[in-house]
């Protein structure tokens, strides 16, 4: 059961690295990943069971307070958020961004932040924090740019990878 959670893991992962590429298994060019799937990417695991988005099917979308995240199935939507889950969501979204957006330098150990159209941005700084909410859709573009890089491997690492997971256009963690 572990393998079989781990290997949709892995090719949720692996569709969005080839998907950041451009490419397809095949290699015809394939468009950029959605908004939706980057994140679901670097969020990681869902903060109700603490499992690996995709390991129960289609992650599913949800507003917990002001923020969007995904639950790994509509079954944890009537469970409570874990708090350790939680945290760990906030730890890989400020690794994956990894710099203020607006200062383009290296966050601090304990950034500031805000929620902007759903999505946390971390920044460097309280007057970052208004810039960002002045100009939500530059500096969401620029986080989610952020996001992908921290998801492409390393440039010369070669990667063989399963096919990008399809997404149905009635899936609602699919539209970005």
């Amino acid at each position: 059961m572990k393998t079989a959670k781990m290997v949709c893991a892995i090719a949720l992962v692996a569709g969005v690295f080839q998907a950041a590429r451009g490419e397809e298994p095949s290699g015809r060019k394939e468009e950029r990943p959605t908004s939706a799937q980057i994140r679901m990417a670097v969020q990681e695991i869902c903060p109700v069971s603490g499992r690996k988005l995709g390991s129960h099917g289609t992650p599913v979308a949800v507003k917990i307070g002001e923020e969007q995240v995904f639950l790994c199935w509509q079954g944890c939507a009537t469970g409570r958020v874990n708090p350790a889950h939680w945290a760990a969501i906030h730890a890989n979204f400020a690794k994956a961004q990894g710099i203020c957006p607006v200062m383009e330098h290296k966050l601090p150990a304990a950034p500031k932040w805000t929620i902007v159209q759903g999505q946390i941005v971390y920044v460097c700084c309280p007057p970052c924090i208004e810039k960002v909410k002045a100009d939500p859709e530059t500096y969401l573009k620029k986080v989610e740019d952020l996001y992908l890089a921290s998801l492409l491997p390393p440039p010369g690492t070669r990667t063989s990878s399963p096919a990008r997971p399809k997404t149905s256009s009635s899936n609602p963690a699919g539209d970005g």
